[in-house]
C-alpha cells in the first residue's frame, strides 16, 4: 500500500464506514469503524461503541499512520450510527424528503442572489470556498474564509423563508 499520506481524498472516502485496523509509529495499532479523514492533515477519525452505550472516538495524527488495513465492510446501517454520533440531534429530526426540500429551497434562493452554487452529494458547495451541510441552516455553514462565511450566512438570513436561520419546510 501506497505511503497513507500520499493517498488521495477519494481513496481515503472508500474506506468511511468501514471497520479498519490503523498502524501508526512504534506499530501502535488502533481499531474502529473509520469515520473521516482530514484532507488536510491525513488524520483518521475512529469510533468504537461501547457496550454499555456511547461510543469511543479515537483521532489518529495522519502523520503517524503507516497503514490502514480494512476489517469489515459497512453497510447503511452503520453509516446511520456512525453519523447519529456526530450529527447534531436537530439534523436527525427532519426526513429525506424536508431535508431535499430544505436544500432546494436553499439553492435557488442563492441562485436568485446569483451566488455561484452545487450540489456534491449531500452537501451544497457556494462559490467553491463554503460547504453548507444538511440540515442546511446558518449554522451548518463551514468556510475557512470569514468574510465569505459571514456575507453567505447573512444572506441566508435574508431569506423570507428562514426563520432564525431555520427554514421552514
Amino acid at each position: 500500500m501506497p505511503v497513507w499520506s500520499a493517498l488521495s481524498p477519494s481513496d481515503w472516502t472508500r474506506l468511511v464506514h468501514k471497520e479498519v485496523a490503523v498502524t501508526a509509529h512504534h506499530q501502535q495499532r488502533h481499531r474502529g469503524w473509520l469515520y473521516t479523514v482530514d484532507p488536510v492533515s491525513a488524520s483518521v477519525v475512529l469510533v468504537n461503541f461501547q457496550e454499555a452505550g456511547g461510543a469511543l472516538v479515537t483521532v489518529v495524527m495522519g502523520h503517524a499512520v503507516e497503514e490502514v488495513e480494512v476489517l469489515q465492510e459497512g453497510d447503511s446501517a452503520m453509516a446511520a450510527c456512525l453519523n447519529a454520533i456526530f450529527l447534531p440531534s436537530k439534523a436527525q429530526s427532519f426526513s429525506t424528503e424536508e431535508l431535499r426540500q430544505r436544500k432546494r429551497s436553499l439553492r435557488q434562493w442563492l441562485e436568485k442572489n446569483r451566488v455561484p452554487v452545487e450540489e456534491v452529494g449531500e452537501v451544497l458547495r457556494v462559490a467553491n470556498v463554503l460547504t453548507v451541510s444538511p440540515p442546511y441552516g446558518v449554522e451548518d455553514c463551514s468556510s475557512p474564509n470569514e468574510i465569505i462565511l459571514a456575507r453567505v450566512q447573512g444572506l441566508m438570513e435574508s431569506n423570507p423563508k428562514v426563520d432564525g436561520g431555520q427554514q421552514d419546510t
